[in-house]
């Protein structure tokens, strides 16, 4: 069903080149049109306090149109409703970009969960679901969505993956699913929240501005690992000092916890404080001045930097002070042969090339990815009697290869995009807009650092300052992998949400 942007212009190109003729009926043929359905379960989940909570899962496919009110694609959704109108809900995704929304749903704030182990691997066909006292469901209802092209969202009648795969685009088609599903459910009156993890905060940060132009306010906007940025996170080309400095707290938390650095402090909080001080204080001044740093500075400097990162001091002169993350993720335990996850630097896996630079794959990432997507496809069917053929597409490539960076205004330069503006923008005009932002300290993809300085920039008002929330766990990318680092986080979303209006 997938059809490549530019396949049109492609297959022009060939019969000019081969003085053949482009007819139109040689055209890519609109994907069948399917209609949209939905599938009604009743269920009931113990909550953490003892008490039942009896709610309503509605599986099911919403219709996207284009401006000419052509269907362009089903995009697949879960929610769970409780009966009462008036009450939050909260519309939940995951990033990728390409991602689909199961790690949030079955991992954090679902009504049922896997069980998970923390920084032990999930045995691939031992995911075992239970009732998840952290659910987020007695609190607001919920909507877990799955973008075009992910999980069991797919085009239909003329839409096309170039419609949905691209920054702006992505938003557009959220905002219309959001819309269209808040005027069919009636649920115009609910406060309304948006919890988006990775590129899902990139995503939601463009939205809650996209969805305020577009006739709906934001009550809430709940970052988990955040991403707004891409300069910041990846840099642009030949510019890499600031992605790399901005990982350094992060870095000494994981050499922290493999007992790399020497002398460490009793407690990780102490030292990822004093790896703050020393990124912001010493190592961005120096790295960031005019001109070379002297042979005995760089060298004071290798020092210090090996005393946060554990990496050897010969080596980080050679390599000009500047570690990439990656480059980082496959320095740290060479010596033992093995490489350290890129979503949780606490897991350790064999490396396949004890010479590459760089890992050749996230042993945090595939120690939990099979079971996930066994036990979700086995919940759907079974608890959600959600049947089909289709396979679920968790993290396909082919969307985030195909993904369309460029953003308006940049005038068809490839750059690195930003949604910080969008979000000042969502905040200053909006007052009663509040965003709470999650961060696991063993996070190497998206550091917590990046975030701290990132919304530093969003809310230079003080008033919208005030309205911007951090918190911190012990944990990597996907926090509520972490048990206790999941129930700390639920409590705080508790006290986010039950936080009163900001008065004009």
């Amino acid at each position: 069903m997938r059809r490549a942007a530019g396949a049109a212009a492609l297959l022009l190109a060939l019969a000019l080149s081969s003085g053949n003729v482009v007819h139109a009926d040689d055209a890519p043929a609109p994907a069948p049109i399917v209609l949209a359905h939905s599938v009604i379960t009743h269920h009931v989940v113990h909550l953490a306090n003892g008490e039942a909570l009896a709610y309503t899962a509605t599986a099911g496919t919403l219709t996207l149109r284009n401006d000419h009110n052509d269907p362009t694609a089903n995009v697949f959704y879960v929610a769970y409703t409780t009966g009462d109108r008036q009450r939050p809900v909260t519309f939940l995704y995951n990033g990728g970009p390409g991602s689909a929304s199961l790690w949030l749903h079955i991992g954090a704030f679902g009504p049922r969960r896997i069980v998970t182990s923390s920084t032990s691997p999930i045995p691939p066909a031992g995911g075992r679901l239970v009732d998840n006292p952290s659910t987020l469901l007695d609190t607001s209802d919920l909507v877990f969505i799955d973008p075009v092209g992910t999980g069991y969202s797919t085009l239909t009648g003329k839409g096309a993956d170039k419609d949905f795969w691209g920054v702006d685009e992505d938003i557009r088609a959220f905002s219309q699913f959001i819309r269209r599903w808040v005027a069919a459910n009636d649920r115009g009156g609910s406060p309304k929240f948006l919890l988006g993890e990775s590129y899902g905060t990139f995503r939601s940060a463009g939205l809650a501005d996209r969805l305020q132009n577009d006739g709906m306010s934001i009550n809430g906007v709940i970052l988990l690992s955040s991403l707004l940025d891409y300069a910041d996170d990846f840099g642009n080309p030949g510019d890499e000092n600031v992605p790399d400095a901005f990982a350094i707290p992060s870095e000494a938390a994981v050499a922290w916890y493999h007992k790399k650095v020497p002398d460490p402090p009793g407690d990780v909080q102490t030292f990822i404080d004093a790896a703050r001080r020393f990124t912001n204080d010493e190592y961005l001044p120096a790295i960031l001045r005019a001109g070379p740093l002297d042979a005995q500075a760089q060298a004071h400097l290798a020092q210090r930097l090996h005393a946060f990162i554990g990496l050897d001091p010969e080596y980080l002169q050679r390599a000009n002070l500047r570690v990439s993350p990656a480059r980082f993720e496959g320095e740290l335990l060479r010596a033992e042969g093995q490489i350290v996850g890129r979503y949780d630097g606490r897991f350790a896996g064999s490396a396949m090339d004890r010479n590459s630079d760089e890992p050749e794959f996230d042993p945090s990432y595939e120690a939990v990815a099979p079971a996930f997507i066994t036990s979700f496809t086995a919940y759907a069917k079974t608890e959600l009697n959600w049947h089909t053929d289709q396979l679920y597409r968790a993290l396909p490539g082919d969307v985030v290869n195909s993904w369309n960076f460029r953003r308006r205004g940049f005038f068809g330069r490839v750059l690195a995009p930003s949604v910080i503006p969008d979000l000042r923008e969502a905040m200053h005009v909006n007052p009663n807009l509040r965003v709470f932002a999650a961060n696991g300290l063993f996070d190497l993809a998206t550091p917590f650092y990046t975030t701290e300085y990132e919304l530093a920039n969003v809310g230079l008002d003080p008033a919208v300052r005030a309205r911007i929330t951090l918190g911190y766990y012990p944990s990597g990318h996907m926090i509520y992998l972490n048990d206790d680092a999941l129930h700390t986080l639920r409590a705080d979303l508790a006290r986010f949400y039950a936080a009163p209006p900001v008065s004009r």
